[in-house]
């Protein structure tokens, strides 16, 4: 069954135009109906009040004392010579005519007494043969006199207009509705043809020309919006889809190194018979190259797993004093033996945040100052507490970070200068792994570096209040230490 949900766009938007006009159209037909026929009673309505005014203007002449006969012989005389008189009749109190119309007469053989009647006037309808009469009674009263009238007039002619009338607004109504459809349609049709020349250039556009862009509209309305954001859009995915792409490559690239390097240590060591000694010291360096791989193959994990989302961290209260602690105890002795000095400053401070994650940021900023510090320099870690925030700071006083580096180093496979210690030179994803850590934590790494006077990385915690103490029962620990005594 066809309904509008599968009628395309531009007719749905046709049809509704359409029956918005023609709901308009016929409200305001009918309320022009009822105008006419509202100022044509009025006139019919004035054309009978006055036609009672002229009988009491009429009787109002005549002397008091007429004989009745005398009076209805006058009025007669006087208005069978009028159109009015055609639907007019006037009697007295006592039942006496003094003017009877035959073409009422046959309708109204009789007609209220003033006295009877219930109100001073009242309008209304009838019919004889084929003609439609307005009507009105009146009792008037002409010096202690009352009288009363009965007068009307036909509405055929009314009528006939009122008809015209019906029948040319139906026509109009018909044409408007018409023209309304056949214009909402067009209308619709070249509104949406924006849309329908967007929806081309969409399908278009695949991985391999992800650069192109959707055409600028300078109407400044929805639709040129619609297409700003589609342009917006389509930039965010090229650069997701080129960062992909780099990730991928870059893999590839720091995959290779490592495994070129163990294919040629085995294939040298298998070439010709050697000594233990020489097997031993291959040994070591394909252990040492596999170390490496296994660590890029890890953060390589780390970076995919957070951005497919699954990488989740486990937000706990937690000490950063002892959170320092613990990482500067696994550095205290690498930094000794490469002859830097490292210090550790930390106050007690409790923050919610994932405990292994932060150990994992101190360690590769750790790892960082230990590559680059030459030897002589020193290297700091420092918690401090300001209020209700708690800042985790790494600073050195190394040979710092080129100008031209800083705006990249938190970037994928970033690299700065070389390194003065280590046997390789890093992946470049440290970074880029502990300024995902920080931002999870909803904080940001700040950066302040001058070359040749160190670098120091910080980032900001809010705290919480630390855990309640344990307290111990003293009653309940003197009952168990008796029962212990006792059972000894």
């Amino acid at each position: 069954m066809l309904t509008m949900e599968h009628l395309p766009l531009r007719v749905r938007l046709a049809i509704w135009y359409s029956l918005g006009f023609a709901i308009s159209f016929w409200a305001i037909g009918l309320a022009s109906m009822w105008l006419v026929h509202s100022a044509i009673l009025n006139l019919e309505n004035n054309e009978l009040s006055q036609r009672v005014r002229s009988v009491r203007r009429f009787l109002e002449g005549r002397p008091a004392d007429e004989d009745p006969a005398a009076r209805g012989a006058a009025i007669t005389a006087a208005y069978n010579v009028t159109h009015g008189s055609k639907w007019l009749q006037v009697i007295d109190e006592h039942g006496r005519w003094l003017y009877r119309s035959p073409h009422v007469a046959a309708a109204y053989p009789s007609l209220t007494l003033p006295q009877d009647l219930k109100t001073n006037s009242a309008y209304f309808n009838y019919t004889t043969g084929d003609l439609h009469v307005r009507a009105l009674i009146a009792p008037i009263e002409i010096n202690g006199l009352r009288y009363t009238v009965q007068t009307g007039l036909t509405l055929n002619k009314s009528l006939v207009i009122l008809s015209n009338v019906r029948y040319q607004l139906f026509c109009l109504i018909g044409a408007g509705i018409l023209l309304s459809s056949f214009a909402g349609y067009f209308m619709s049709r070249k509104a949406l043809r924006p849309i329908a020349v967007l929806a081309s250039e969409a399908q278009q556009i695949t991985d391999q020309n992800l650069d192109t862009r959707m055409p600028t509209l300078h109407s400044r309305d929805e639709l040129a919006a619609l297409s700003d954001t589609l342009n917006q859009m389509l930039g965010r995915i090229e650069d997701g889809y080129q960062s992909v792409r780099s990730f991928t490559a870059n893999a590839a690239h720091e995959l290779r190194t490592p495994v070129a390097r163990l294919h040629a240590e085995a294939e040298i060591a298998l070439d010709l018979p050697r000594d233990s000694a020489y097997y031993r010291d291959t040994c070591e360096k394909v252990l040492q190259t596999a170390s490496q791989m296994s660590r890029l193959i890890d953060q390589l994990l780390s970076l995919a797993r957070a951005d497919a989302g699954v990488e989740v961290l486990t937000m706990e209260r937690l000490n950063l004093d002892e959170l320092a602690q613990e990482a500067a105890g696994l550095w205290e002795e690498i930094f000794a033996k490469a002859g830097v000095m490292f210090t550790v400053s930390s106050s007690e401070s409790w923050v919610r945040g994932d405990y292994q994650a932060l150990k994992r940021t101190l360690n590769i900023f750790l790892e960082n100052a230990w590559r680059y510090v030459p030897s002589g320099a020193s290297v700091t870690l420092q918690v401090m507490q300001y209020g209700d925030i708690a800042e985790i700071t790494v600073a050195d006083t190394g040979p710092g970070i080129e100008q031209g580096d800083r705006e990249k180093i938190f970037e994928r496979f970033a690299r700065g200068r070389q390194p003065v210690r280590g046997s390789f030179s890093g992946s470049g994803l440290g970074l880029a792994i502990a300024s995902w850590i920080v931002k999870s934590h909803r904080s940001t790494i700040t950066l302040h570096s001058e070359t040749g006077r160190g670098s120091r990385f910080s980032f900001m915690l809010p705290t919480c209040p630390a855990p309640e103490p344990l307290l111990l029962d003293h009653s309940v620990t003197h009952e168990a230490s008796a029962s212990v005594f006792e059972a000894r």
